[in-house]
């Protein structure tokens, strides 16, 4: 082969080769940085090649051979530079998290899917098939003085979430964001035979601005953050407080006040219960949270107006003041276990606790409020076998001292539970888990029911 013709085939092969390196950095069998090392090591080899054939280089060889090096480093430069973009895109996306921006906006994202397998049994009343009391746990809708069911069954995945969340910068003095979260529990329209279509419904829809939150939220006077872990919606409901409602509120560090929406509930004297929609001064609700090494502790308190006026029972207006305290918390034991507990007693509570198990007041023959005093809690242990399993125990008390001549003797005056669990993580967005619940309800005339519920559930976190 000529020297003219042999820098021909050089020219083409090295330009060749330094194209294909060029091209998508591309081919993603190989690692980059190998591959040019290699196409430098093949120009060596051919210069030293051509010297030996040729003695010299002419010069459209020599200009090929120095094309071919200043594209290698060219190569070099777009692959450092695609090597940045990519870390300054994978810093954004870590910044992010699961989401995107628009202009100054970060939207993410966040809930999990749930599918909960419910076979359950009552001892004194069936269940109608429609009802959410065969969803999850209602201790004041637990029946009494009927005759036992059987074992009934249900699958739904009514329970799965969806949270969005917004983000806004507004210069580094000031911060905004807000959230929106919807499931399908509690809604009507759906059915067992067909679709199983149920509506979303709303859960909280809030905004935050530096340290106030406007919209609806967890109450001010309940912690979630003491909640069992339990595949029931809830767990330990009786000693529970349980409330989502519009609020505005105030936080500076622990501190915590709020003015919360107003609803009086009220038993007439059949038992019924009455919503008369009259309230005029919010809820007003003051917290202190504690944290440490140790675990979290939170002490909260609430100043309620219950109010009815003539229109509702046409015995003329009155209000009564509601109060109550509640201490709640999550203490550490160990690197595996935790203890979880909630205690809360007040005056005019009804509808903070349990799901309305009773309500706030009852009304006598002349118009006039009596607060109903209630007191409850629970306790829940949880222990970690393994980096995968893990399992609670749990259980919760609820007493109300109704007035009796004004309430009938069928509103409840107790009620508890127990439940324990065994919750596997193959992964750990994912729970896989089974538990058991046993739940009784009395009420004041002594009747009483009992409620027997094994729940298996798969839920994937996102």
């Amino acid at each position: 082969m000529g020297g003219s013709a042999f820098g021909k085939f050089i020219r083409a092969g090295l330009l060749a080769g330094t194209c294909l390196v060029a091209a998508p950095v591309a081919a993603q069998d190989e690692d980059v940085e190998a591959r040019l090392d290699r196409l430098e090591r093949l120009v060596t080899q051919l210069v030293e090649r051509l010297d030996a054939k040729d003695g010299e280089l002419d010069a459209r060889q020599a200009e090929t051979v120095i094309q071919t090096q200043q594209a290698l480093a060219e190569t070099r430069d777009l692959h450092e530079r695609q090597e940045a973009l990519a870390a300054q895109i994978d810093e954004s996306q870590k910044q992010d998290g699961k989401g995107f921006r628009v202009g100054n906006t970060r939207v993410s994202y966040a809930g999990y899917v749930k599918l909960d397998a419910i076979t359950q049994r009552t001892s004194a009343g069936q269940v109608g098939s429609s009802s959410i009391v065969r969803d999850f746990l209602i201790p004041g809708a637990i029946p009494v003085g009927g005759e036992a069911s059987g074992w009934d069954t249900d699958f739904n995945a009514r329970q799965s979430r969806l949270v969005f969340k917004t983000a806004t910068d507004v210069g580094g003095e000031h911060t905004l964001g807000s959230q929106i979260e919807l499931d399908f529990m509690v809604t009507p329209d759906g059915d067992e035979r067909i679709s199983n279509s149920y509506q979303p419904r709303l859960r909280q829809a809030f905004i935050t601005y530096d340290n106030w939150l406007f919209g609806q939220a967890w109450s001010t006077f309940q912690n979630v953050g003491a909640l069992p872990d339990s595949l029931d919606f809830i767990g330990t409901t009786p000693g529970t407080v349980f409330v989502r409602q519009p609020m505005i509120r105030y936080t500076a560090g622990g501190f915590m006040l709020a003015a919360e929406q107003p609803e009086t509930t009220v038993t007439a004297s059949n038992g019924a219960r009455v919503l008369p929609g009259d309230d005029t001064i919010p809820d007003i609700v003051a917290r202190y949270n504690f944290s440490g090494d140790w675990g979290s502790l939170t002490a909260a308190g609430i100043l309620r107006n219950l109010r009815v006026t003539d229109d509702d029972f046409g015995t003329g207006s009155d209000s009564a003041l509601g109060y109550g305290l509640s201490v709640s918390g999550k203490v550490q034991l160990g690197e595996r276990d935790d203890f979880r507990f909630m205690g809360t007693a007040g005056d005019g509570l009804g509808r903070y606790i349990g799901l309305n198990i009773v309500n706030d007041a009852a009304v006598d023959a002349n118009g006039d409020l009596d607060p109903i005093f209630t007191y409850s809690g629970f306790g829940a242990f949880r222990h970690q076998w393994s980096d995968q399993l893990r399992s609670s125990v749990a259980g919760s008390y609820f007493k109300a001292d109704n007035p009796v001549l004004l309430t009938s003797g069928a509103v409840t005056d107790e009620s508890w539970n127990v439940l324990a669990n065994l919750i596997y993580s193959p992964v750990r967005p994912i729970d896989i888990g089974i538990e058991y619940m046993y739940a009784e309800r009395t009420t004041e005339d002594g009747q009483s029911g009992n409620l027997q519920k094994v729940q298996v559930s798969t839920k994937y976190s996102f």
